[in-house]
């Protein structure tokens, strides 16, 4: 474990606030991203799994994800023993009309949201289960089921949201929300029978690195997800304190604003990489921030304090 301003944080993940079951979910800090992998998914996902990643996640949105593949990467790493499903952390979202392709989406435009919810989270149990016969659809469980966005109207979003509620705990265990702001978490937060558990946005200069919204989260013990953190950022990626953390720990600077990105609580990261060595590479990293951090708190403070100054968080701190 690593102390930071805010306590302490864990290198390997978190246990999400429970929602309605006694068999709490267990989030590692790096999720493989599956976005644009398109006929490489299945093998991307399947190396992504024997390299130590235990969270994978995916939308039903055919437009930019192959759910159906990442359920194959999936399958095959089941079957050669190389994870068990319990071990995994699998999920996927609900992507209203606005963002599918017309020509290819999961359900019927024509439908209610909540009819288009229902067709979107069958879809996803089928394509997610755990063994290639269609039976074991009947079978399969989604950890997190995120909405991928608000919708046009806060009674529509509801309407996604309270029917997603309905799955939840047997067949979601979890529900979260991606590119919200945080208005629209807070109504959600306060509307919602059952609370986000995740929260997955942009980390990037444009919201201010979403410091308030961070706070909320971490608060009310909601997780963190930063996606696009390495694209949107390079300048972060440049700065003194990832460069420096780079230098003494001996880790890839891409790897070092990973660690400190990490370090600001509460928050995991989607990873996404198409290089099985990079895949590798980032989990030793990993290792090798832990033990950096443990052997040399003073420094591990003093870079996540600089990296601070940088994002916005020392105001939040005061």
């Amino acid at each position: 474990m690593a102390g930071t301003a805010m306590g302490k944080m864990s290198w390997r993940g978190y246990t999400l606030r429970s929602v309605q079951t006694a068999s709490p979910t267990f989030i590692s800090v790096f999720i493989y991203g599956t976005a644009w992998k398109k006929d490489q998914t299945a093998d991307l996902v399947h190396q992504a799994i024997n390299a130590g990643f235990r969270a994978v996640d995916t939308a039903a949105q055919p437009k930019h994800y192959r759910e159906d593949l990442v359920g194959e990467g999936i399958r095959r790493a089941l079957s050669d023993g190389t994870a068990r499903r319990g071990d995994l952390y699998i999920q996927t979202k609900f992507t209203s009309i606005h963002g599918q392709n017309p020509d290819n989406m999961p359900y019927n435009p024509e439908d209610s949201v909540a009819e288009q919810v229902h067709a979107s989270v069958k879809s996803s149990l089928y394509n997610l289960r755990s063994s290639a016969g269609p039976e074991s659809a009947d079978e399969a469980y989604i950890d997190t089921l995120v909405l991928h966005s608000p919708l046009p109207t806060m009674t529509q979003t509801m309407e996604a949201w309270s029917t997603l509620e309905t799955y939840v705990p047997h067949r979601i265990r979890n529900l979260g929300i991606s590119n919200s702001t945080l208005p629209v978490l807070k109504e959600i937060s306060s509307l919602a029978k059952v609370k986000p558990t995740i929260v997955q946005n942009r980390f990037y200069g444009g919201t201010q690195f979403d410091v308030p919204l961070r706070g909320y989260c971490r608060d009310r013990q909601i997780v963190y997800q930063s996606f696009w953190t390495l694209t949107a950022n390079p300048e972060l990626v440049r700065s003194k304190p990832v460069l420096y953390l780079a230098q003494e720990a001996r880790v890839s600077s891409a790897a070092a604003l990973y660690g400190l990105v990490l370090g600001l609580g509460h928050t995991t990261l989607l990873n996404g990489t198409t290089k099985r060595a990079h895949m590798e590479e980032d989990l030793a990293a990993l290792k090798s921030l832990e033990q950096f951090s443990s052997d040399n708190p003073e420094d591990w403070q003093r870079f996540l304090e600089d990296f601070q100054q940088l994002t916005g968080d020392h105001v939040y701190l005061q």
